[in-house]
Order: C-alpha cells, then structure tokens, then sequence
C-alpha cells in the first residue's frame, strides 16, 4: 500500500479506457427491450429513407437470436440482441429481446489470462447499461412506451420528478397527471409490461452469463442496479461469482413504494457546495459570498425572487422561460455529480442573480422534438416511463387518492428539502399497473450498504469519502484500484477502509500531456481513469434512483 491508499501492482502499460481498465475482461451492456418475437407486432416502420439514417439503425440490422452472435458495431465494440423469455415461468412462450453490447477482451476466451465477462448496470431503474459501455445516447432495442408517439410524451410533459411545491394545486395535478398517464399505461398494454420488473431482469443476467458459456455472474451496478444485483444474489446465491454493488440503495424502502431512503445526504452535499464555493474563492466559483451561509442565503434568494417572477429566455438554440421550478431541478440534479456540475451551477446563478437565466436554461432543457418524420430511433431510445414500468411493478401497490397523496407529500417534504421533487415517484405508481402482480417474491430484505453486506457472508463495504452518487461521481485511484484487485484476484479491502478521492470541489486536475503508449505509473493510471470516468457519469445523465 503506498501513500495514495493504493494497493500495489506490477506496472505495465494499458490504454485509460473504462473497457481497458478491466482488458483482461468482456464488458457488457445490457438492456431489458420489449420486442415481442411472438404475438402482435410494436411498431410499423415508415416514412423516408433519410429517416433511417441515424447512429440506431445498426440495432435494426442486428437479428434477434437464442445466443450471443455478436456484429461489429460502433468502432471497437460489438452488439448482439439476445432473446430471453418474457415470463421466466413460462419459459416457452412469448419472448423478449435484449440487447447487449460487449467491449471484447484482448485475450482470447481460451487465453488462461481472460477473466470473462463483467455486466454493468447503470441504475434507473431502466437506464440503459448499453449507452454506459457505449459512453453516449445510442438507441439500442425496441421498447413499450405508455405514449404513440414523440410528439404526444412532448406535449403530456409528464415528469416523475418535479417540484411539486410551486403552488397549491401542485401536489393535485401531479396526482391527476399520474392517474390520466396510469389509465394510459393500461389501456394500451398487450400483456408485456406485468413482466418487466427486477425479477425477470436478474435472470436475464443469469441467460446472458449463461449464453457466454459462463456458470456464474460477473457484475457491477450502480444506483437501482445495487437493488437488482442484490436481488439477484437473493435469488441465485450460488451463481454468484463477482458481485459490486455501487451508490447502494434501501431495498426495503423500495419494494414498499416508499421512495423514503433515497434523499438521506441530499442536504449534505448542497451543504458541500457552499462550504466548496466559499473555500474556492471567487476566482473559481463566481457565486461566491464571504461566507457559506452567505452563499445559502442568496441561493434563497433567488428560490424566493423566482417563486414570483420567472425569467425570459430568448437564445439562438432555443426559448422558454427559467421558473421556480427549472431552478430547483437545476440545483438538484446537480448533486449527483457536483465535482463536475458544481462550477456550472454557480455559474449558472451568478449570472441569474444578475437578471439571465441563459446558462440555467441550458442546464436543464430537454431535447428537441422533431415530428417531420417517424424516426426508427425514437422507438429505441430511453423514456422516462421505463422507471414506471419497473419501480411500480416491483414494488407495494400505491393507494389511489388524493388524500394519500397529499399525505405522503406533507410527510416526506417535511424531511428532505428536495422531498417536494422526489415525492412524484411515489406519486407516479399511485395508478401504475395495480392489476400487475410480480412473477416472484424473492425480494432482498435489507438495506443501505451496512445492511447489504450484513446479510452476505465475507462481503465487505468500502466507502469513498466524496460527494455525489455513487463511485464514479468523484475520481478515486484507491477506490477503482481496489475495484480491480477484486475483480482480478477475489481481494476484498479490510472492514472499515475508506477511500480518498483526487478531486476537490471546484478545483479541476490539470490533464497531463502525454500519449497514450507511455508507461505510466499504476497510480497514474488509476487517476486518469478515474477522471475519464468521473466525466463519463457526468455525461450520462441519471435515472431517479441515483441521488
């Protein structure tokens, strides 16, 4: 162990890739689709030819087979789309595609230096694993919207998470929202989404394993992936091989629909952008105040201004309006990753307090809408509803009436500052498929990491001593460089070991010039892979679980 709180390793040189870190592996990911290879067809694929010229065209192309055939794809990786049963209990019916991308190994599979494969899982719940690997927003496979088209989920607008607390009638139409999209959910269901659920995905790491030529799982998850890969080594505890669970989350409070656990350190880490930005000065944070409290008070300040008087925005990439509202999710969805978006948001209130809601604006539009054409690749691309289809299946049914409603609105906005956003989740299954029963009722019984790992003999937690949501919101050589001996060796760190990060609150590394064929030191390399993938999980963008 050196200074850095590193464990030692032969130096060798190797490409700072997130696929390269583990290059003696597959990595693979993954995403449950629903493409019914049986019964009635999804989607009727028309318009012009030019409307099939995007990035998500080669997941058209790709056959949907009983084993992993896999197709060059994306440069250096490669894709296949792997059927799987619909309903595990009728393992001859209707099946599922699911779409798997792999960066291969550069060993052999006969090679006795490759380790196999490694599934990730990006949380959500119904985050794509393949945009993870991928590192961008890729269409992959075929999915059930509750919406027919683009245009019409544009025009609904529904968001799970939202701040309620804007006026009123908030909590009212959050409600009424969640119940018109509910009704909407089941009147066009065809028979598929009561299996979309933790259950059904957790064999489907076990089929893909399986289909490697592998007995047993190799996996890292993050956010609601910490829940499936606990349920998953509830269920199959002995085809367990190599199991991380990364950014954990309250099982329990999960499966009971409760949403409860989630916001715990949320006020902490706002806590840490005005300790940050008064300790960075303003030279590297331009709302900085002489004082954090200060620093709390304008941010206040500006909820308070808001509240009353929204802002005009007018750029040349587009229009709207910065509200109380926009505000609130802009500094909330800032804590997942505020090692990178921490210097923006402040940049982005400065120039608010100034009377510009420009940067604002920019941190929190949605994409644009095109209806010219029936665009293949919409079908294919992530939807907010995929966190529905599986939370609300997953977990207790939620009372349908308001006065529940406002309830649990009152009760967990009274706790967490931000529990006026995260309350719609609960809200968002108060109609969700409550005719829809889960195929099985193995559900993990503990939570948060202490839990976790009491209820799993030999496992151990590490914590990293950073802000953000889950390891890779902060670069931390001791903690990937422990990620790789146990990957590598079966090496667990001691009971009780913490982590430091490389990262500092609005202070950014400098990026060394070097190519990418130096040798490098072991704990240089770790630091750059942990930059690269501390901006990689900035990038990615967060289902409501990872927080």
């Amino acid at each position: 162990m050196d200074k850095t709180g590193l464990p030692r390793r032969s130096r060798k040189p190797l490409q700072i890739t997130l696929a390269a870190f583990l290059s003696v592996f597959t990595c693979l990911g993954y995403l449950r689709t629903l493409q019914p290879t049986s019964g009635p067809e999804l989607f009727n694929h028309s318009g012009p030819a030019d409307c099939f010229d995007s990035p998500s065209e080669i997941w058209h192309k790709i056959p949907a087979t009983d084993k992993l055939d896999w197709h060059s794809c994306y440069d250096n990786f490669q894709c296949t789309r792997l059927k799987v049963p619909l309903n595990y209990s009728d393992p001859l019916g209707n099946s599922l595609v699911v779409a798997v991308v792999q960066y291969p190994s550069q060993y052999p599979h006969n090679s006795t230096d490759y380790k196999g494969p490694i599934l990730f899982n990006p949380g959500g719940p119904g985050g794509s694993g393949v945009d993870l690997i991928l590192g961008r927003d890729i269409a992959r496979s075929t999915r059930v919207s509750v919406f027919q088209t683009e245009v019409e989920r544009a025009l609904w607008g529904y968001d799970l998470v939202s701040e309620l607390g804007y006026s009123p009638d908030g909590v009212g139409k959050a409600w009424a929202a969640a119940s018109v999209t509910g009704e909407l959910a089941l009147e066009r269901d065809n028979g598929l989404l009561a299996h979309i659920n933790t259950d059904q995905t957790a064999r489907d790491m076990l089929r893909i394993t399986e289909a490697y030529g592998y007995e047993k799982l190799q996996y890292w998850g993050f956010s609601y992936g910490t829940v499936l890969g606990a349920t998953f080594a509830a269920m199959l505890p002995d085809k367990v091989g190599r199991l991380i669970i990364d950014g954990v989350c309250d099982s329990d409070d999960y499966y009971a629909t409760l949403w409860s656990k989630n916001l715990v350190d949320s006020e902490k880490t706002l806590q840490g952008f005005f300790d940050g930005c008064y300790e960075a000065g303003p030279q590297r944070c331009s709302f900085y105040a002489p004082s954090p409290d200060a620093i709390s008070a304008n941010l206040t300040a500006l909820y308070n201004r808001l509240r009353t008087a929204a802002v005009p925005v007018k750029t040349d990439s587009g229009y709207g309006v910065v509200d109380y509202r926009r505000l609130r999710r802009a500094v909330f969805s800032s804590l997942y990753t505020p090692y990178a978006k921490f210097p923006l948001l402040a940049d982005a209130l400065s120039e608010l307090a100034r009377g510009s809601g420009n940067l604002l604006y920019n941190m929190t539009r949605e994409p644009e809408v095109k209806c010219s054409c029936p665009d293949p690749s919409n079908e294919l691309a992530s939807v907010n509803e995929a966190t529905m289809f599986v939370a609300c299946n997953d977990g207790t049914p939620v009372p349908n009436n308001l006065t529940e409603t406002k309830e649990y609105y009152a009760e967990i906005s009274s706790q967490y500052d931000f529990g006026s956003l995260w309350a719609g989740l609960r809200i968002g299954c108060s109609t969700i498929y409550r005719k829809h029963e889960s195929s099985s009722s193995s559900h993990w019984q503990y939570c948060g990491a202490q839990k976790m790992s009491a209820g799993f003999k030999d496992s151990v937690v590490l914590h990293q001593a950073s802000f953000g949501h889950c390891s890779l919101a902060a670069a931390s050589p001791c903690t990937l460089g422990y990620i790789r001996e146990y990957f590598f060796n079966g090496t667990l760190p001691k009971a009780g070991t913490v982590c430091p990060t490389i990262d500092k609150l609005f202070f950014t590394p400098e990026k060394a010039e070097v190519q990418e064929q130096t040798v490098w030191s072991y704990e240089d390399r770790m630091s750059k892979l942990g930059r690269e993938l501390r901006s990689l999980s900035a990038e990615r963008g967060h289902g409501p679980l990872q927080v």
